[in-house]
């Protein structure tokens, strides 16, 4: 289990009343990444008066831990629902390197969700360990959650990370989701930057982070969580970076229970996001309230 770091008022940065919970933003140092981390929290009326489920929202690249809150519009329906949404950062910040502001794809703000194996940035970005294992056992330990109930969801560079981490970690989550993830990072462009800078050359090291693969190696789909995926026609990075079409192939052959919706007329942003957070939302309560 990871350790969990001194975390107390002074780690709250901010907090805000929103639809009977409130909304309030944290930094803590964390063991994994080697630097301070933020992350953000609603907390439903509910958890008032008792634990809640939780869901973990990755967001894509370049967002921060404050994108999802402000834009997304999950409040009020999370609020009726009585779910708990946490939402880290998408990098280490604060720990220059060389080259990890050169690009808006690689570096800051786009740390994929993997953890890192060459130099420099094995030091930092370990992001995979970060969500899966650290911010968990620290947002358990300090907020009216129920770990037992945990779900993962995520946008783009986002929903690659919910969807690799919650194949990985099946005891871990009980429900997932995605807005337009990156479905098959080794066959993209993004995901062949981003794996070359952070795992280097040999892409059988790639497999552990590429949502399609790991569904073709899934040993049994039984007792998998369905998966809801939306994705937006005018997404402008959709042949080319997304390829949504890998994964519902992938599912299809291994019998993964998929729901993937295709919206005409939505795009890559919060606007495509906010219009269907609801039915996402329902989508985990639907497990996680059981």
């Amino acid at each position: 289990m990871a350790p969990v770091a001194a975390f107390d008022a002074n780690n709250t940065i901010s907090r805000h009343r929103a639809f009977g919970g409130a909304v309030s933003f944290h930094r803590h140092d964390s063991a994994e990444t080697a630097c301070a981390m933020r992350f953000s929290v609603f907390l439903p009326p509910q958890a008032g008066s008792g634990k809640v489920p939780v869901l973990y929202y990755l967001a894509g690249l370049t967002c921060t831990d404050e994108t999802f809150m402000i834009k997304a519009g999950a409040q009020r329906v999370a609020a009726e629902l009585g779910l708990a949404i946490v939402a880290p950062d998408t990098s280490p910040r604060g720990v220059p390197l060389p080259g990890d502001s050169a690009h808006w794809d690689f570096g800051v703000g786009a740390g994929f969700y993997v953890d890192a194996t060459t130099p420099p940035w094995s030091r930092h970005y370990r992001m995979y360990s970060y969500v899966s294992r650290e911010l968990p056992v620290l947002i358990a330990a300090n907020f009216p959650v129920d770990p037992r109930r945990q779900g993962i969801f995520g946008h783009s560079m986002g929903g690659h990370g919910a969807l690799t981490i919650a194949f990985r970690n099946p005891d871990h989550y009980r429900s997932v989701s995605a807005f337009a993830p990156i479905s098959a990072p080794m066959q993209c462009p993004w995901g062949q930057k981003a794996f070359g800078g952070y795992l280097g050359s040999n892409r059988d090291d790639w497999r552990a982070y590429d949502a399609s693969e790991l569904v073709r190696g899934l040993k049994s789909v039984s007792g998998r969580p369905p998966l809801l995926v939306d994705q937006g026609l005018d997404d402008p990075f959709l042949d080319e970076q997304l390829l949504p079409e890998q994964l519902e192939r992938a599912c299809a052959e291994r019998g993964y229970p998929l729901t993937l919706r295709r919206h005409a007329g939505y795009d890559h942003g919060y606007y495509f996001i906010s219009s269907f957070i609801e039915e996402h939302l329902r989508h985990h309560a639907r497990t996680l309230s059981a």
